[in-house]
């Protein structure tokens, strides 16, 4: 019997997990009430049960104490119920965006202001939180990139990445990327948009990236930058940070900072237990516009 728990910040993807899990063949059910969990345990898990994987949901609305489920919960532990608890989550900024985005209010300020009902279920979650087997931050997932990391997790049952590592090029024009924890500029190698051959290309076209890796300063910085990424990276897991964005910015976003985007990506690919992503933010905006 596999038995899963899916929690998590309303709006960071509970529903669509359930969902995902349930194509899967786990028998779903969300939002029982509280003092019903016991009860459903012991029947799943009768030895004559013919349910071999379920997932059960709770948020915030299950029980006006969230601190009574997770007593539930470690009760159940003590019992000798195995479960495994998958916490969905994602930034406040996506949170805020997409609450906008929907119109809903949220179910823990209904009547206030979004930003408010976010604060306070994060302070309420946190305990469970930290508790998590999983925990899945989809500020930067797509919906199949979910389901990727679902299928690999519960169906295939291979390795955890706790930590997932975002590299994003930019255009210090359009902005620093506003969840980025670490930032490098890279404006001072030289721009191939000033070569009338390359102004129109990108860093995803050999010709800039051959124009761009030529310099020995280039080489030296991302010699440096991976060395020290990598010495980062074990530390962040260790502290239980979740997602880790590294942003590489040029004036435009196009041709500097996407090759060495493209070349860290490469040096961290498959290189320890984290889940990587590459994206370039500023790539289809208008390069003719910056000089």
């Amino acid at each position: 019997m596999r038995f899963v728990v899916v929690t998590g910040m309303s709006g960071s993807g509970k529903a669509t997990a359930m969902k995902m899990l349930e194509d899967e063949g786990y028998y779903c059910v969300d939002n029982l009430p509280v003092h019903l969990i016991d009860k459903f345990m012991e029947l799943v898990f009768m030895p004559a049960s013919e349910i071999s994987k379920v997932a059960l949901g709770l948020d915030v609305r299950a029980d006006k104490s969230f601190a009574y489920v997770e007593e539930v919960l470690a009760a159940l532990r003590k019992k000798g119920y195995n479960y495994e608890i998958l916490f969905m989550d994602a930034s406040d900024e996506v949170l805020i965006k997409r609450y906008k985005e929907t119109r809903r209010a949220h179910p823990v300020a209904p009547e206030g202001r979004v930003e408010d009902g976010i604060h306070k279920e994060r302070e309420i979650l946190k305990g469970i939180k930290a508790k998590s087997d999983y925990v899945i931050d989809t500020s930067h997932l797509l919906t199949r990139e979910l389901r990727q990391e679902l299928v690999r997790i519960f169906q295939d049952n291979q390795h955890y990445n706790s930590l997932m590592i975002s590299v994003t090029s930019f255009g210090f024009k359009y902005g620093i990327p506003s969840d980025a924890d670490l930032v490098f500029d890279v404006r001072f190698l030289p721009n191939p948009y000033y070569i009338d051959e390359l102004k129109h290309q990108n860093g995803n076209d050999k010709p800039v990236q051959d124009y761009v890796n030529s310099f020995p300063q280039t080489k030296e910085f991302m010699d440096r930058l991976s060395d020290m990424i990598t010495f980062l990276i074990p530390y962040y897991i260790k502290e239980g940070k979740n997602q880790l964005v590294i942003a590489i910015g040029c004036t435009g976003g196009h041709h500097r900072s996407v090759t060495l985007a493209n070349d860290l990506y490469a040096r961290l690919k498959d290189k320890g237990d984290y889940g990587l992503k590459l994206y370039h933010r500023d790539i289809l905006n208008d390069s003719r516009q910056y000089t």
